[in-house]
């Protein structure tokens, strides 16, 4: 980003807090009164309105600014999947696999279960 002018011109505060004070609330998503809590921390002794007012004033610019540097979309979609090297060897795991095989187990794991309570209520019953 560019650097912000040195002083804000009618503001109390230097540039450097004002531009922190709104990135927090921009960027971090920081609730006003959040920001009051961490300046204030920094002994830097600011209201929460004084925050708004900074947003409402640099933010439009502050956001534009940080829209500009967001990588633009492209054409390649990227499908979830793990790399592994297990013996020198690369592996790709993809996460349907092991999905279909825990349903699998699921499945088995029921079936079994069936099985061994119709055996116990025969052995009950005997």
């Amino acid at each position: 980003m560019t650097p912000e002018p040195a002083t804000h011109r009618r503001h109390r505060f230097p540039a450097e807090v004002i531009s922190h004070a709104v990135w927090l609330h921009h960027v971090l998503s920081s609730s006003l009164r959040d920001i009051e809590l961490i300046l204030a921390e920094r002994g830097i002794g600011v209201t929460h309105g004084s925050v708004r007012q900074w947003c409402l004033r640099f933010g439009a610019d502050f956001a534009r600014r940080l829209r500009r540097r967001r990588p633009k979309p492209g054409n390649t979609w990227h499908l979830d999947g793990v790399f592994l090297r297990i013996n020198g060897a690369l592996h790709h795991i993809r996460p349907r696999r092991h999905l279909m095989t825990a349903a699998r187990y699921r499945r088995a794991r029921a079936a079994g279960f069936r099985v061994w309570r119709e055996e116990t209520r025969v052995q009950a019953a005997a």
